[in-house]
């Protein structure tokens, strides 16, 4: 959310900001709101005067009972009177004004970097590295649930008579490997100096609106029926809500925590869910990163935190790309972002296994989270949130990348220690 007074000041800045985004029937809102920021503003004004008014009037009352002036009295109780009953009207009006502007500045797009590129949708997402060699081997590579039925991995169908599509149960080695996965992006961030955090796994709401914005809310977020309560889509949302109206010391910064959760998601929108696959489902677990810093620091945690994921990535023999978001296919309430993506020797192609995303003041705005520096001044943090992993689509990857080709997968060496020291998986049928 942007600040009013930067909005203000700068109307044609954000209504170019909005163009970008190719967000254009959002343009007139920027007038909206500065027409609501001056009724407030107005209210407020007329209210201040009322008061000062009122006050006046009222000492002056005792002073013409004093003298006997009845009359002047009397009016001056009228006025009084008068004053009470706009200062009460304005006083119904002033929250009104206030929640509808708050209502169009959440849904007013943060500003982008400039470094951002520009795009209507992901299609023109930009590649910006790769990491490793593509390899696309000489036998065929099976759809990932077939090579997880064939180690006795998963079973879809009982899943699905349980909860639906868009659920799983895994079994055996392939548990035991999703298990190892989480594990080994834990200790690989507590290694690279975060502190390891299980946060609430359900939110309330004014922590949902903090952290995101009405759009992936409404795709993603279940709410838990007859409480204010919502499931997590990811821990980001528990793990920056957790610093709501704050002040942190200055000294205490930068904030680094990794994190684990299940994650559950309503994936709603044109691609909808998978029945036999497990890249897109209702309920996942995943390893986050998330950073609280000074904004002057934020653009350096940007770039160190999605090389940690290519690097956990690249250390399971995994080939990577990164892929900066173009401006249209940036959230709302993001500065900049950097997908990561695994390569499918299957498909031939890169897909989405990770996101890494500068949220600027945005959240923090929202949800108060504050700094005092050694100079006593007050200030905004940053926040930014990355995947670590998130098995099971990382598991696709793993699976496509590890496969041999009698079936059995290969288990890098940085992971055989999770795995009972275990350098293969063999099929089981």
């Amino acid at each position: 959310m942007l600040d009013i007074r930067f909005l203000r000041e700068n109307p044609d800045l954000v209504k170019e900001n909005i163009k970008k985004k190719f967000q254009d029937r959002k343009l007139p809102m920027v007038d909206e709101a500065i027409a609501l920021d001056q009724k407030r503003r107005d209210i407020q004004a007329e209210a201040d005067q009322l008061r000062a008014d009122k006050n006046k009037i009222s000492k002056e009352i005792g002073k013409f009972m004093a003298q006997g002036d009845k009359a002047a009295a009397e009016e001056a109780k009228q006025k009084v009177a008068a004053f009470s009953k706009r200062l009460a009207e304005l006083e119904e009006e002033a929250p009104k004004v206030e929640e509808e502007l708050r209502k169009i500045m959440l849904v007013i797009p943060n500003i982008i970097d400039d470094s951002v590129p520009i795009g209507k949708d992901d299609s023109e997402n930009v590649e910006v590295e790769k990491f490793g060699d593509p390899v696309v081997p000489d036998f065929e590579i099976p759809y990932h649930t077939d090579i997880m039925e064939r180690l006795a991995g998963i079973d879809l169908d009982a899943a699905r008579k349980v909860a639906g599509n868009g659920f799983y149960y895994l079994i055996g080695d392939i548990a035991r490997l999703h298990s190892a996965v989480i594990s080994y992006a834990r200790d690989f961030m507590i290694n690279k100096g975060f502190t390891y955090c299980v946060p609430p796994f359900m939110i309330r709401s004014d922590v949902v609106t903090g952290v995101m914005s009405f759009d992936e809310m409404e795709s993603m977020m279940y709410k838990i029926e007859g409480e204010d309560l919502y499931l997590i889509g990811t821990s980001e949302h528990s793990m920056i809500g957790r610093f709501i109206d704050s002040m942190i010391d200055e000294t205490a910064l930068p904030l680094t925590l990794t994190s684990y959760s299940p994650c559950f998601r309503k994936e709603k929108g044109a691609h909808g869910i998978e029945e036999r696959g497990v890249y897109r489902i209702h309920q996942f677990e995943k390893q986050e990163m998330i950073v609280v810093c000074k904004p002057e620091d934020s653009m350096d945690w940007f770039h160190k935190m999605y090389s940690y994921t290519v690097e956990l990535f690249r250390s399971l023999d995994i080939p990577v790309r990164t892929l900066e978001c173009c401006s249209g296919d940036l959230a709302d309430l993001k500065v900049k972002s950097i997908d990561v993506e695994a390569w499918s020797p299957r498909q031939k192609k890169y897909f989405e296994v990770g996101s890494c995303s500068n949220l600027g003041d945005a959240q923090a705005r929202r949800l108060k989270i504050r700094v005092k520096g050694d100079d006593g001044k007050k200030y905004l943090a940053h926040t930014l949130n990355n995947t670590v992993v998130a098995p099971p689509r990382m598991l696709i990857a793993f699976l496509e990348n590890n496969l041999n080709e009698d079936g059995s997968v290969r288990i890098p060496e940085a992971l055989r220690s999770y795995m009972g020291g275990a350098s293969v998986i063999t099929p089981k049928q």
